[in-house]
């Protein structure tokens, strides 16, 4: 039997640097990998399809759906959200850890198809400082980053769903804290018991007599 990857699921308000961090630990940690989620959101100047997101008309985001090919979508602030589910159960079935960074409508899906999937919310560490962010990142109009304020709210609601939490104030300290996460995921009996199985034969079947 092949080793399986863990699935790990992030959510975060909009402009807690979500994205940053786990950029960061997919380029410091081997073996873990993002999926890349469709979006019927248009493309910011900074974003390029197939980097940041798969950018798709309505149309096709609708027909994907009667085909069945999300694990999970949803819809945030009027813009529809989608991760693959071929995409994503071929890559845990090489062994490869997946991240899917997506809000709690997605993470309550997900935990219903993969209960074992390892979720992770993370938080600014004030209001004020979420509002600096997103303000100096300047890709949005006043009135939405009240919305995304207001957004945070009911997504906080939802924070008893996850299993970790982490408080993105020191980057550094913020990126340790996720970095732990994977690899004591990686140390779970289930996946161990997978990766070390010859072992366990091999001690569950030695004779005494042997030695």
């Amino acid at each position: 039997m092949s080793e399986l990857g863990n699935l790990y699921v992030i959510s975060a308000p909009s402009g807690t640097g979500k994205t940053t961090l786990v950029k960061s630990l997919v380029e410091t940690l081997p073996g873990i990998t993002v999926s890349i989620s469709h979006t019927t959101r248009p493309k910011r100047p900074a974003e390029a399809h197939g980097v940041n997101y798969y950018f798709v008309s309505e149309d096709n985001f609708q027909k994907m759906i009667h085909h069945e090919d999300f694990l999970e979508y949803a819809t945030v602030f009027n813009y529809h959200y989608g991760t693959s589910r071929r995409w994503v159960e071929e890559t845990l079935a090489r062994g490869e850890d997946v991240i899917l960074e997506i809000e709690w409508q997605g993470c309550q899906q997900i935990q219903k198809i993969f209960p074992s999937c390892i979720s992770i919310y993370i938080l600014p560490p004030s209001v004020t400082d979420l509002f600096n962010r997103l303000t100096k990142r300047n890709q949005d109009h006043k009135d939405i980053i009240k919305q995304r304020l207001a957004d945070v709210r009911e997504t906080t609601h939802h924070i008893g769903e996850y299993d970790y939490v982490v408080i993105n104030d020191d980057f550094s300290a913020a990126l340790n804290d996720l970095t732990v996460i994977v690899q004591a995921g990686r140390l779970l009996q289930p996946r161990q018991i997978i990766k070390n199985a010859e072992l366990l034969s091999q001690l569950e079947t030695t004779e005494l007599d042997e030695f």
